[in-house]
């Protein structure tokens, strides 16, 4: 039989070709995966449960070698429904409500040959960015067992990160996919909304359009998520589908970007090793010729306040009725003790708090924030933005304390911009020495502090941006970002004062 590691250290477009090839079997890859996905999961807590369907289905893939994805394992979050299994969101009312049918995204899969095997773990009603729910627990990081690995597809992210899924899905409504990819140091990308087909796709929050949710593809590398989006976009998503448009996956050329950058948001906590992520990928995207310009995001705090009223317009009444019956989970407290407040009395936090947290202020008490967005764009003439995302990964339960973060990774829900993250560093001893700037701050940056202290070694990641329907560009703006640090990482090393471009080896 073929060494296990050699198998786990193959990309997925490495995966493929073999199996096409008859190099490797399916069962051979299948049982690999498996075998390390229970590994996995012993450690860090993140798979829900093993897709038994998936044995019948070895059985019978073998006799014809179909499909893009023909004999590779694929991991799923929980909320993507799966015929005769529950999609519960963490829900108690929603255990023992076996969905009908698989959703769109799983039934195209299948006829590209992928064999879903393992479902993944997430938030408590999902609209947390840590990792835990009363009914699986709490999902641990695969680099610092004290730290969460993000939400709300933190379960895909772990196993990913860990070496026991090759390609997973997540999905993303306000940076679900892209913060848990920057706390495990993998690529999660959030496709434009409406590129992939949300059927099937279940959220406790229905009728909610103001902040776009969507699928998206999670795994190692950015061709990983390149060949998902290829493999996924094709005339039977359309059929199933008819809301998706028939718009074929380009990959594009290769030419030089004109590139915005920003580093922090306005009255929006950020840390360190975001800040300084951001910084060496501009220096290293100027050393290869692409132009970066300074970008200002527009109306940061309209769009923060819309994008709260958008996603909670009944002030979390919504939200509460669906945990009732539930235990709520410890991440989600602080949370829960706020959409708790009476109206009037969170109107009078926020004038009180108005002088001091003025983004707060507005999301506890509108405007074209889009077409601003992009007049501004197309005043630079930019193709794509560099900016940061959330990170490193936070001690527990401070996720739901810090939901001031979340418009470095909603604004793009809000917007229906495609974005990308990428790991490029890791936390260094001078990042952690700076996190004392964060006391000077008020109280939010001081909660930062607490939620990121001991965070030396973990993953640093940078956020790539592309206007909507421009994913195609975006992924190839991820991949340059991709390829430029693996060569830093070559030619520089890991040397002595921590600055270090790392793409992890967890085999």
């Amino acid at each position: 039989m073929t060494n296990a590691l050699y198998i786990l250290s193959l990309s997925l477009s490495e995966l493929t070709k073999q199996l096409q090839e008859s190099a490797l079997s399916p069962e051979e890859v299948f049982y690999t995966y498996l075998e390390k996905t229970l590994d996995v999961h012993q450690k860090l807590n993140c798979c829900t449960e093993i897709i038994l369907d998936s044995f019948e289905q070895l059985k019978t893939i073998g006799s014809c070698k179909r499909g893009i994805l023909y004999g590779v394992p694929l991991s799923l979050k929980e909320n993507l429904l799966l015929k005769n299994h529950d999609s519960s969101c963490g829900v108690v009312k929603y255990l023992n409500q076996p969905a009908d049918d698989d959703c769109v995204l799983v039934k195209v899969l299948k006829e590209q040959g992928a064999i879903p095997f393992v479902r993944t773990n997430f938030p408590q009603a999902l609209l947390n960015y840590d990792c835990s729910n009363p009914i699986y627990g709490q999902t641990l990081n695969p680099h610092n067992l004290q730290k969460t690995a993000g939400g709300s597809s933190g379960g895909e992210a772990a196993l990913i990160g860990a070496g026991g899924s090759v390609i997973g899905i997540g999905t993303d409504i306000g940076g679900s996919a892209r913060i848990p990819a920057s706390f495990c140091a993998i690529c999660g990308f959030k496709p434009t909304a409406g590129r992939l087909s949300s059927k099937g796709c279940k959220s406790i929050f229905r009728g909610q359009k103001t902040v776009l949710s969507t699928p998206g593809p999670m795994a190692r590398d950015v061709d990983s998520l390149a060949l998902f989006m290829k493999a996924e976009i094709c005339e039977q998503m359309v059929f199933l589908d008819p809301t998706t448009p028939l718009l074929p996956f380009d990959e594009g050329s290769r030419n030089s970007l004109r590139i915005g950058y920003f580093d922090c948001i306005e009255q929006t906590p950020t840390s360190p090793s975001m800040t300084r992520g951001v910084q060496e990928v501009k220096a290293l995207l100027e050393q290869a010729g692409h132009t970066l310009v300074p970008f200002t995001p527009v109306r940061i705090l309209d769009m923060a306040e819309l994008m709260s009223k958008g996603a909670l317009a009944d002030g979390g009444a919504t939200f509460l009725q669906q945990l009732e019956g539930s235990p709520v989970d410890p991440v989600l407290h602080a949370q829960v003790a706020m959409y708790r407040l009476p109206i009037c009395l969170r109107k009078v936090l926020a004038f009180i708090l108005k002088p001091f947290w003025p983004s707060g202020a507005r999301l506890l008490r509108s405007s074209d924030c889009v077409n601003d967005t992009i007049a501004q764009w197309r005043r630079l003439n930019l193709d794509v933005v560099l900016c940061p995302i959330i990170g490193p990964a936070f001690n527990f339960c401070y996720c739901g304390k810090l939901m001031s973060m979340v418009p470095h990774s909603m604004t793009y829900n809000l917007l229906n911009f495609c974005a990308g993250v990428v790991p490029v560093s890791t936390v260094t001893e001078e990042d952690e020495r700076n996190l004392c700037h964060l006391d000077k701050g008020g109280w939010f940056n001081r909660v930062l502090k607490k939620a990121i202290t001991g965070g030396v070694g973990l993953p640093v990641a940078v956020q790539c941006v592309a206007l909507p329907w421009h994913d195609e560009l975006c992924l190839r703006f991820m991949k340059e970002v991709e390829e430029l640090v693996k060569k830093a990482r070559k030619d520089e090393g890991a040397n002595a004062n921590g600055k270090v471009y790392l793409i992890y080896d967890f085999h």
